[in-house]
């Protein structure tokens, strides 16, 4: 392929060169196990604890907080379950959004059949869950909140300092997922109250397959995963020491620079949003329009298949994401956008495009030109937008 535009930033981004330069020495010449005891795995245990360091300093957190897991998924399901099951004798209500990711979603349906109430908050057309929504629902035996810290589709940023004083004065633990958000935007653990945080280092130019849990030390949970003593003996199994070196290599380089770049992400985004309104008529924005994240442009065009349009725009070398779901095999719309009141119609018909700090001006006005061309082809091929252009006229 010739041209290559990469808009899929939210579902995964490039390993910095500079992370697999730190990570290839974990890899061969110091390849041993961090929990031994001998000075040849001194190294490795070095980097580990080095590395709790850089991603505790950047949430502004205590360095024995931060335990390594294998993704934002598991960090999810650790600080749902095992609050849970640590909880259970006070209550068993929980409190999340429509919106969340399926790793907080398929979790509380679990959840669900073993026992809990799990209360699922509306949010607004935007996408933002109202403070007042989570005051009214919460209760006397509601254990845990959790809600998103931004939305991987519509980027929406969630007020959570507020949602977390409310989760607190009524006696609850509150957790994000800030696998979106984290070194994209500041995070201070302690100014915002969070007791729980899941991230994941392929959204910020770090390898997959390792996340982060935060856990306030006051706040006590069980094991996730049992079998060692490694994490604490929270987390068990041996530690992923490249994955976790690259982890805090990329959370160094993203935050010695993420005023800037989300300064030009935002930039580009509003460029980006701007030229498709103006391009393409009868689109909407999804997603607040200013509270969110600085890299998300999340569309809705009507009279299209979302589906036709992503294989269109990958033939024209753009990598971009469907608020639909179903390209993975389901028909049926993005929960996130029917949350927020599109119809289905409507919903089938989106585009997810984020960008990363090394995303063009020219990349995005090509963009903007063959997203129109395309809508505008398939649009042509509609006997929907037929009728509608029919009635159009009549009307006139």
């Amino acid at each position: 392929m010739e041209k290559l535009i990469y808009l899929d930033n939210a579902a995964t981004t490039a390993t910095r060169p500079q992370v697999l330069e730190a990570m290839l020495p974990y890899f061969g010449e110091y390849y041993g196990n961090a929990a031994s005891i001998y000075r040849f795995a001194g190294k490795s245990t070095k980097a580990v604890d080095e590395a709790r360091r850089t991603v505790a300093d950047a949430l502004g957190a205590k360095k024995g907080e931060i335990y390594f897991t294998g993704g934002g998924s598991e960090s999810d399901n650790w600080a749902l379950k095992a609050t849970a099951f640590a909880k259970k004798e006070k209550g068993k209500h929980i409190i999340t959004s429509k919106i969340e990711h399926h790793a907080i979603l398929h979790t509380c349906q679990f959840l669900e059949k073993n026992g809990f109430e799990v209360t699922y908050l509306d949010v607004d057309g935007n996408g933002l869950v109202q403070p007042e929504k989570l005051e009214q629902a919460i209760r006397e035996d509601t254990i845990l909140v959790s809600i998103m810290f931004a939305n991987n589709e519509i980027g929406t940023i969630q007020p959570i300092a507020e949602l977390a004083r409310i989760a607190h004065k009524h006696g609850a633990l509150f957790h994000t997922d800030a696998v979106q958000a984290f070194c994209h935007v500041p995070i201070d653990v302690n100014e915002l109250e969070i007791d729980m945080l899941s991230a994941s280092g392929h959204k910020f130019g770090g390898p997959k397959g390792v996340g982060i849990m935060y856990l306030r030390d006051t706040v006590k949970i069980g094991s996730f995963i049992h079998g060692g003593a490694q994490e604490r003996g929270k987390r068990a199994g041996t530690h992923n020491t490249p994955g976790i070196v690259g982890f805090a290599k990329a959370v160094e380089l993203a935050t010695a620079n993420m005023e800037e770049s989300a300064r030009k992400e935002t930039e580009l985004r509003d460029y980006l949003i701007d030229g498709i309104l103006a391009k393409v008529p009868y689109t909407r924005l999804n997603g607040h329009r200013t509270k969110r994240l600085s890299n998300n442009a999340n569309f809705s065009f009507r009279f299209i298949e979302g589906e036709s349009l992503l294989i269109l725009l990958d033939q024209h070398g753009i990598c971009g994401s469907s608020g639909s779901a179903c390209t993975s095999g389901s028909l049926d719309p993005s929960h996130v956008l029917l949350a927020i009141g599109l119809p289905h119609e409507i919903a089938h018909g989106s585009l997810r495009l984020t960008l990363s700090a090394e995303t063009t001006k020219e990349e995005i006005d090509y963009t903007i030109e063959t997203v129109a061309k395309i809508v505008e082809r398939l649009r042509s091929m509609s006997p929907l937008y037929s009728d509608f252009r029919s009635q159009q006229s009549e009307e006139k």
